[in-house]
């Protein structure tokens, strides 16, 4: 017969009970988040260093949208200039950004975009001081897709590029703070627009 007696939960053991369950929850969440950090700035062999456009993982996912049963809606032709058949030569600006600064590079004829809507866009991303190319959907050969709009690229995307037209080239000059934070610092990325749905 065993001669040891359960001890009654006092107030204080329930509370460091808590405290440590509380802990331990922070701390994974701490690894998680470090882990999600190392995986986006580092990521693998065969991706860039910087995913330029990327949501932070605590942004929710819009609900998807079904489509209509008919064939897919594609976007209406637009001209492209002759321009945006060239990769961009993106130079460095002066000072520190405080805001956003968007300037149409080449005007398009299409449609304006529209919040919430997917654009598919050419682009060059570059440090804002020097110029010097971070990435580039050029080097890759495959335009970037995404929808705009809806918290699932940077912000300096979100807020700069609704109204721009369909066929643009246009340059962004994004604040760190619209960006990737100061660990990146300010951004310069040259997009070209050649769709939005």
């Amino acid at each position: 017969m065993s001669t040891d007696t359960a001890r009654p939960i006092t107030g204080d053991t329930a509370k460091r009970r808590s405290q440590a369950i509380a802990g331990a929850v922070a701390g994974v969440a701490v690894v998680a988040v470090l882990v999600t950090v190392f995986v986006t700035v580092r990521g693998g062999s065969d991706k860039p260093a910087v995913q330029p456009v990327a949501a932070p993982a605590s942004v929710e996912a819009p609900p998807p949208v079904e489509a209509e049963p008919s064939a897919p809606a594609r976007p209406a032709p637009v001209e492209t200039p002759a321009e945006l058949s060239k990769e961009p030569v993106v130079k460095g600006g002066t000072g520190t950004l405080k805001d956003l600064k968007v300037t149409v590079l080449v005007p398009g004829k299409g449609p304006a975009v529209r919040a919430g809507q997917t654009i598919t866009a050419n682009y060059a991303l570059a440090k804002y001081q020097t110029g010097d190319l971070i990435e580039s959907s050029w080097k890759t050969g495959r335009p970037f897709q995404a929808p705009i709009g809806a918290g699932q690229v940077i912000p300096g995307w979100d807020k700069g590029i609704p109204g721009q037209k369909v066929g643009s080239r246009i340059q962004l000059d994004v604040p760190a703070a619209l960006a990737y934070g100061p660990q990146q610092g300010d951004l310069r990325f040259v997009v070209d627009i050649l769709a939005a749905r």
